[in-house]
């Protein structure tokens, strides 16, 4: 029997960061990954996939250059699902082999396999090699996710699909149904919009995105709806079946009926813990898959933790690297702390959300006295060269104290135009910190400066 001081099942963000933070603190350490490749979700369907398939559609599509070169410019003219899948592979191949390369380094052992408790300090792995036997001193379970399935849509794989087979399409659909206005479904529907299809999104809830700032969303729906795109929101999907002419028929509670090429089911995903014989190790998940823990990230065993999607929100890969890696500190006692209060969010719709901090929404909520300053990129001269004149950056600041509360933007590059923002909320800076600072000139960084000269004027106003 192999024995170790840290055993990782699942080798998404979570488990690297946790493996490697582990193997940091000089601990002797075994990685288990129940596919043939490293990566989890994140890598292989989830993130990666999905990131570069939108890079592809936005360069092959030529949406960048529409506003300069004329609605008709493509770099493509006739685009396919092989254009698009040969793109996501290349890097798909890329950050595997980088997976590999940062582990091995570290003297991470890997283990494919499909990995169950015995008991709370053993694990079984089958492969089909055969089965080995772990034991360990500390456990850091990161499985991950996999697609919620529903009675009401049954998945095959070709017409209607989940969000992890969406490169499995044999074609691109002239018309698509997208079920789900989550941060996937949402992020989907820009993509194939992007390409010329018809997207008709069903959405149960009234508005996209309901944890986003409700302005910022507004204008993301004005976006799709100039895409053609067509959002049934309050609605929900009471049957899904095919057609006799090879499409896919929705039935709506309302009796109403939509009908398309194929169908993406992007209600929800469900932690992957179905394998892993929790009860064995003297823990449990709730109906959805989601394993409880602490704010150390520990379970209720004390040697078992747990790290990423598979504890539930936000369910993000930036977020879940930091908790694999911070479970592992925890684990090893070894001082490490992040405030989630100051994760940033990076939604990859089209134009692409990015923000952090607290919206008007919430402000209003707690009574808190707030003003808001505003730049558009079509205000800016780099905006105007990059051809995205529909951005804009919106600051959220204390009236009293001008303190940041929250920075939200909607335009191409806002997840990496956040992080200046993101350094200033962080250090608790105030508005006045983006009308001293002088930004390269022509950035889209600009858009702090003006929109604190913004913020400032409508306060000057009452003041005058």
């Amino acid at each position: 029997m192999l024995t170790f001081d840290l055993i990782v099942i699942g080798s998404g963000p979570a488990g690297q960061r946790a493996a490697i933070q582990g193997a940091k603190s000089g601990k002797k350490v075994a990685l288990i990954e129940a596919r043939e490749c490293l990566g989890g979700v994140c890598v292989n369907s989830g993130t990666i996939p999905s990131k570069t398939m939108r890079e592809a559609v936005l360069h092959l599509s030529g949406f960048h250059y529409q506003n300069i070169y004329g609605m008709n410019y493509r770099v493509k003219e006739r685009i396919s699902m092989s254009d698009l899948s040969f793109r996501v592979q290349h890097v798909i191949k890329t950050e595997v082999d980088v997976t590999q390369a940062q582990l091995t380094r570290n003297g991470v052992e890997v283990i494919f396999g499909m990995a169950s408790f015995v008991d709370p300090t053993h694990v079984r792995v089958r492969s089909t090699t055969g089965t080995i036997d772990l034991e360990g001193t500390i456990f850091i379970i990161g499985t991950g996710t996999k697609p919620a399935v529903s009675s009401k849509v049954p998945i095959n794989g070709r017409t209607i699909l989940n969000s992890d087979q969406v490169m499995m399409m044999a074609d691109i659909p002239k018309t698509l149904i997208v079920v789900g206005g989550g941060v996937i479904g949402v992020e989907y529907t820009c993509m194939f919009a992007t390409l010329g299809v018809r997207v008709i999104l069903v959405e149960k809830r009234p508005r996209l995105l309901e944890f986003a700032d409700a302005e910022i969303v507004e204008a993301l729906s004005y976006h799709l709806r100039d895409s053609r795109c067509t959002m049934r929101l309050n609605e929900e999907v009471e049957s899904v079946e095919e057609s006799p002419s090879g499409g896919v028929v929705a039935n709506l509670q309302s009796k109403k009926k939509i009908s398309g090429d194929a169908l993406l089911y992007a209600v929800g995903r469900s932690g992957n813990v179905d394998e892993l014989n929790l009860e064995a190790a003297g823990i449990t998940a709730d109906s959805r898959g989601r394993i409880a823990v602490d704010a150390n990230f520990r379970t209720s065993q004390p040697h078992i933790f747990a790290a990423g999607d598979v504890i539930g929100f936000p369910s993000l890969a930036s977020v879940s690297m930091e908790q694999g890696r911070i479970a592992a500190a925890q684990a090893f006692g070894i001082d490490a702390h992040s405030n989630p209060a100051t994760y940033p969010y990076g939604i990859y719709t089209i134009p692409e959300i990015s923000f952090i901090g607290k919206t008007e929404e919430q402000l209003t909520d707690e009574d808190i006295p707030y003003e808001v300053g505003v730049a558009y990129y079509r205000e800016i001269a780099r905006g105007q060269i990059r051809g995205d004149t529909t951005g804009r950056l919106k600051l959220i600041f204390h009236r009293e104290t001008k303190e940041i509360l929250g920075i939200h933007i909607i335009g191409e590059g806002a997840s990496e135009l956040l992080h200046i923002g993101q350094a200033v909320l962080i250090l608790k800076g105030t508005i006045q910190y983006f009308v001293d600072t002088v930004f390269n000139y022509p950035t889209l960084a600009e858009c702090y400066k003006a929109a604190a000269f913004n913020g400032l004027n409508k306060l000057a106003r009452f003041s005058s």
